[in-house]
C-alpha cells in the first residue's frame, strides 16, 4: 500500500545562552508553542499525510486487528541534547528499516525511511521542552505501527486448506494454548500467501517434527474415519476450544469413538471427513486439503457427520434442542425499550 509524501512547514529555531546555560525556543506553529506544557504526538494513517497532534489516547474499533490479532509493531529511539542545544538521533534510518522488515512479516503497510525519520524529527521538536539537559538523560520516542482497521470475519462455505511447512503457529513452552492476541499475528504471512493461491485457510504442523497436525489459523481441526473422530490433544501448543470441547461431548453422546491424539498429515489424507471448530466458524466442513502440491478431497454437504454435529450444536445454542448438559445461561430481560 502506497503512502503519500509528507509536507510539513513547521520551523523551529533554538538559541543558547552560554553564560547561564539556558535555552530559548521559537516556533512558527502556535498550536504547538513550546511555552505550553503539553506533550505532542505525530499521527499518520495509511495513504494520508501525517500531522502533529496533542498527546492523548488513541481511539479505534473494538474489531481492530491490533486488539484481536496482535497486528502491531513497536520501535524505540532516544533523543539526546548537546551542550549547544541541538538535538541528536542515533541511527534512525536503521530503526526505519527494522520497522519495514517487521511490517512485511506482519502483512502491514509501513512508512518509507524518509517518512519515518521525518515523523521522529517532528515529534522530537514538538516535545523539545521535555528533552533533559546534556548528561541528564534522554527523551524516549516510541513509534507504533498499529493495525487499526476492523478485520473480524468468517467463512460459510466448505474450506480449502493449505498445509504450511515453513511458518509455525506455536511452539512448546510458548502461549499457543492461550487465547492471546499474540497467537494470531504469526499466521498472517502464511494466511495471506495461501489466500493469494486461492485457499481458504492454512493448516499448521507441529514445530518439532513438521509432521503432526496442530490447528488452522483460528480454529481446531477434527478428522473422521469410519466411526472414529480424532483431534490433536491440547497439550500446550493448541488452543482448548470451547466449540471443540462441545463437539467432542456431543459426538460421544451420539455413539462416536473420540480420540484426542497426534494425527499425522498422512493419516489426515485418508480421512472420510475433515472439519474445523471455533466460536466464529462454528463447525465448518473442509472440502479439500492440499499438501506438497497434491489435493485431497473429503465428503461435505448433507448427510455428513459434520453437518449433524453442527446442527446439534446450533440447536442447543439457540434453544431449539433441550440443553441436558446445562451449557446455556439464560439472560432474564424484564424490560425492553427501543
Amino acid at each position: 500500500m502506497r503512502f503519500k509524501s509528507l509536507s510539513f512547514q513547521r520551523r523551529l529555531q533554538t538559541s543558547f545562552n552560554s553564560k547561564d546555560k539556558t535555552y530559548r525556543y521559537f516556533s512558527s506553529n502556535p498550536a504547538f508553542a513550546l511555552q505550553q506544557p503539553r506533550k505532542a504526538s505525530y499521527n499518520m494513517k495509511c495513504c494520508e499525510d501525517g500531522n502533529l497532534t496533542h498527546y492523548g489516547n488513541i481511539q479505534f474499533s473494538p474489531f481492530a486487528a491490533v486488539l484481536n490479532y496482535g497486528q502491531g509493531i513497536i520501535e524505540g529511539l532516544k533523543v539526546n541534547r548537546k551542550e549547544d542545544g541541538r538535538l541528536l538521533l542515533f541511527r534512525p534510518d536503521q530503526h526505519a528499516l527494522r520497522m519495514k522488515m517487521g511490517a512485511q512479516r506482519m502483512c502491514m503497510p509501513s512508512p518509507s525511511i524518509h517518512q519515518f525519520i521525518h515523523a521522529v524529527k517532528q515529534t522530537a521538536l514538538a516535545n523539545i521542552r521535555w528533552v533533559p539537559p546534556p548528561g541528564k538523560g534522554s527523551l524516549y520516542i516510541r513509534p507504533l505501527l498499529i493495525g487499526s482497521g476492523p478485520v473480524l470475519g468468517q467463512d460459510k462455505t466448505p474450506l480449502s486448506l493449505y498445509v504450511e511447512e515453513e511458518e509455525v503457529r506455536a511452539f512448546s513452552g510458548g502461549v499457543g494454548g492461550v487465547k492471546s492476541v499474540s497467537n494470531y499475528w504469526p499466521v498472517l504471512k502464511a494466511l495471506v500467501r495461501a489466500k493469494s493461491l486461492g485457499f481458504s485457510d492454512v493448516l499448521y504442523l507441529d514445530s518439532v517434527n513438521k509432521k503432526y497436525l496442530e490447528e488452522v489459523s483460528a480454529a481446531n481441526i477434527i478428522t473422521l474415519k469410519g466411526n472414529v473422530i480424532s483431534t490433536p490433544p491440547t497439550s500446550g501448543t493448541i488452543l482448548p476450544g470451547i466449540t471443540r470441547k462441545s463437539i467432542i461431548e456431543i459426538a460421544r453422546g451420539l455413539g462416536f469413538q473420540v480420540e484426542e491424539r497426534s494425527i499425522s498429515v498422512h493419516e489426515l489424507t485418508e480421512a472420510d471427513e475433515v472439519f474445523c471448530t471455533g466460536t466464529a466458524v462454528g463447525v465448518a466442513a473442509v472440502g479439500s486439503v492440499t499438501y506438497r502440491g497434491t489435493r485431497f478431497e473429503f465428503k461435505v454437504g448433507e448427510n455428513t457427520v459434520c453437518q449433524a454435529l453442527g446442527s446439534t450444536l446450533v440447536g442447543i445454542q439457540t434453544g431449539l434442542i433441550e440443553d441436558k448438559k446445562e451449557w446455556i445461561f439464560n439472560i432474564h430481560q424484564l424490560f425492553y425499550h427501543i
